[in-house]
């Protein structure tokens, strides 16, 4: 993990507010229908205004088998999901967050659990493979992500006109140090498939704990509901400004989450309470 450390933000060019939008779904076994969807919501945030949109984790595929999605796993680069993202971002000229989509692993029986940006012009701007996989076991649950998942290694960030956006996917909530490897970021984007179970006791707790250390917006963007392979999803999409207040939020069904960053509320946060400026660790 090598991604430098920025010092805080100076005078650096930025706008003053950006409208994001989470975009909640209840993802099916099939692609398509998923895309469809996906499309619906990104029309109607559209014309809420939001700039930057974010997907749900595995908004693509939520399959019937832990291993369906190595089954439609694209190739880096290529393939209907990455396609589909691509022409949406141009299409409607905003930054787009691919939630997360199987991607090609260097194993043949598992895949990348990776989360894709496209910028405005419907390039592609950044890709994260999710480093922490989850591992969850309690009465009839069970999920073992790393059964058909290889980890990420890297950490990542890109940078908006408003300011850096670091990424993170599900289980990586629980893991304060790589938001601190991150460096200073203006916005997490927190792409989620948190169980009902796991996502009822910390789900909240833990976004608004990274807004507030972190002195950032959090939009965190969730699964959220009862799926066709039986899973139930937490939901409760919403975006956490850099005190910790939530701005807006979605508990269950598909829809959408929209609110505005605010640089002067980033600048008054950080003034009044300078903890990034104090860290000694």
């Amino acid at each position: 993990m090598n991604l430098r450390i920025r010092d805080l933000p100076g005078d650096r060019p930025a706008v003053p507010t950006l409208r994001v939008a989470a975009l909640q779904m209840v993802s099916t076994p099939r692609v398509e229908e998923n895309l469809r969807t996906a499309a619906r919501l990104i029309d109607e945030a559209v014309l809420q205004g939001a700039e930057l949109l974010a997907l749900p984790e595995y908004f693509a595929i939520m399959g019937m088998r832990d291993d369906d999605k190595v089954k439609l796993r694209e190739v880096d680069g290529h393939g209907p999901i990455q396609d589909f993202l691509a022409a949406s971002a141009r299409a409607h000229g905003i930054w787009l967050i691919g939630g997360s989509l199987p991607l090609c692993s260097e194993h043949p029986d598992k895949v990348l659990n990776s989360s894709l940006v496209y910028n405005p012009e419907g390039q592609r701007a950044a890709r994260y493979d999710k480093i922490h996989l989850f591992g969850f076991r309690q009465a009839t649950e069970c999920y073992d992500e790393r059964a058909t998942i290889e980890a990420g290694r890297q950490p990542v960030a890109f940078d908006t006109p408003f300011g850096r956006v670091g990424l993170s996917i599900c289980y990586d909530l629980r893991f304060p140090e790589l938001y601190r490897a991150l460096g200073i970021t203006e916005l997490l984007v927190i792409p989620a498939a948190f169980t009902e179970t796991t996502g009822r006791a910390h789900w909240e707790i833990l976004l608004r704990a990274r807004a507030i250390e972190n002195q950032c917006y959090v939009l965190a963007v969730a699964q959220g509901g009862r799926h066709e392979n039986g899973r139930e999803t937490h939901g409760n999409s919403m975006l956490v400004d850099p005190w910790g207040n939530i701005l807006d939020r979605k508990l269950k069904g598909p829809g959408i989450v929209v609110a505005d960053l605010e640089r002067a509320r980033l600048d008054e946060v950080r003034a009044s309470l300078p903890a990034l400026g104090h860290r000694v660790m």
